[in-house]
């Protein structure tokens, strides 16, 4: 099971002000509208796109990726990004900041989120999370084989699955030692020589004036005050994203090794940005 990280003392937030809420009135209804007439719309396109591609997704993740764009493009927040996004088969990694990354990560590539099962029975965000693809597991080791299967069907559609490693979101200043049970799946007989990993380095650079952990979202911080607090929020900072070159899982023995090899990446990703801090 993953856990809620909560090795650092979240900030005292100051009260939000008269134009933040202003703000707040604007934007929210733009971004409900945008996701939810776009949930619509995604809805009735799988009622085509299913019974025609099966398993395949040729149209409806590009509705997500326009939410996504367009949801960060209200809030004001604009994506850097680095290197190059890999092609052909495969799964991508990356640092777990935010419910801010699902929107970021989302809005530059095509990808399906791994997401712990109890994500499914969020209200709003679950629904959202079921109607763009969302691969639901049980991080518990007697399910690996299930997760497997699961991986398998997937990855060889054509899927691109990202999943976060250190199985829990932070104050975005660290990127934690990653969890390797996950990585299992990859070696799996019809996976090991297929498949290849894409690391990725989310770093959010917080606004002019607010703390470094601007961003963050971890121990028992509340997802409306997060979201009312970047919705507040003047000018906005920036987010980098870095996309590292993919590695290829039989060049590596087993799972801790390539976990360990994908968390250096991603780690030097980071560091480069915000300088070292190092996990706790």
């Amino acid at each position: 099971m993953s856990q809620t990280w909560d090795g650092a003392e979240p900030p005292d937030w100051p009260p939000i002000g008269v134009m933040g809420w202003l703000r707040v009135a604007l934007r929210a209804p733009l971004m409900v509208a945008v996701i939810f007439g776009c949930l619509g719309l995604l809805l009735l396109a799988r009622l085509i796109e299913r019974p025609v591609f099966g398993t395949r997704r040729p149209v409806t993740p590009l509705i997500t990726q326009f939410v996504c764009r367009t949801v960060l493009l209200i809030m004001g927040l604009p994506v850097e990004v680095r290197g190059q996004r890999m092609k052909g088969a495969g799964a991508v990694v990356a640092n777990h900041t935010s419910w801010l990354d699902i929107f970021v990560l989302n809005s530059r590539k095509t990808i399906y989120f791994v997401s712990k099962a109890e994500v499914s029975d969020w209200p709003g965000i679950g629904w959202l999370a079921r109607a763009t693809g969302t691969v639901f597991i049980n991080r518990d080791r007697r399910e690996a084989q299930s997760q497997t299967q699961l991986f398998e069907e997937r990855l060889l559609h054509g899927h691109r699955l990202l999943f976060f490693p250190e199985g829990t979101s932070t104050d975005g200043l660290r990127v934690l030692p990653f969890k390797t049970t996950l990585f299992a799946a990859f070696y799996s007989e019809r996976l090991h020589h297929a498949m290849q990993i894409q690391p990725v380095s989310v770093v959010y650079h917080a606004p002019p004036g607010a703390p470094a952990c601007f961003y963050g979202w971890w121990g028992d911080m509340e997802f409306g005050a997060s979201l009312l607090r970047i919705l507040a929020q003047g000018r906005q900072g920036r987010v980098v994203l870095t996309y590292h070159p993919p590695l290829r899982v039989d060049d590596y023995p087993n799972r801790k090794s390539v976990a360990r090899a994908l968390e250096t990446q991603v780690r030097a990703g980071h560091e480069a940005e915000l300088g070292p801090l190092g996990p706790e």
